[in-house]
């Protein structure tokens, strides 16, 4: 039997897509009775409140039907924002040549903060410049990533 996140992605990745955008993530945390499922989402010409007002009645109501989650849980549609979480490898392929802050699960180099730019991904590397250094950070070992924003 699949988890009740494995679920929810079978059930939302098409669901999503109907409605014109793309699920990006999704994270299902059980929590008893107060579980949350948050919802990433995103479109080309980017995502308004209309969008997740749209896709959060769309999905509770599937989820409703489904009874995938058989307790309480809070539902959240948001969009990934200016300083875009990176989750997958085409991420950060998609984002070469921008700025990304991230933390690794094990020390690089003796350190595990970075904040530089992707100067490529290929084959489960991402190799970053950072202060004048190149480093090269395997894929498995990125715990959180996201886009850093400069104003102005």
């Amino acid at each position: 039997m699949s988890s009740i996140a494995e679920q929810v992605q079978n059930l939302l990745t098409g669901s999503v897509q109907i409605e014109g955008c793309e699920l990006v993530h999704f994270e299902y945390l059980p929590r008893g009775k107060g579980s949350l499922l948050r919802i990433y989402i995103d479109k080309p010409e980017g995502i308004n409140l209309d969008d997740c007002t749209r896709i959060s009645k769309h999905v509770s109501v599937l989820l409703d039907v489904e009874n995938l989650i058989p307790h309480n849980y809070v539902l959240e549609v948001t969009s990934l924002g200016i300083e875009r979480p990176l989750f997958t490898e085409s991420d950060y392929q998609r984002f070469t040549g921008e700025t990304v802050q991230l933390v690794t699960k094990q020390k690089i180099e003796k350190r595990r903060n970075f904040s530089g730019l992707i100067h490529s991904f290929s084959e489960g590397v991402l190799s970053l410049e950072c202060e004048e250094e190149t480093y090269q950070i395997p894929f498995t070992q990125i715990r959180k990533a996201n886009l850093v924003h400069r104003f102005g």
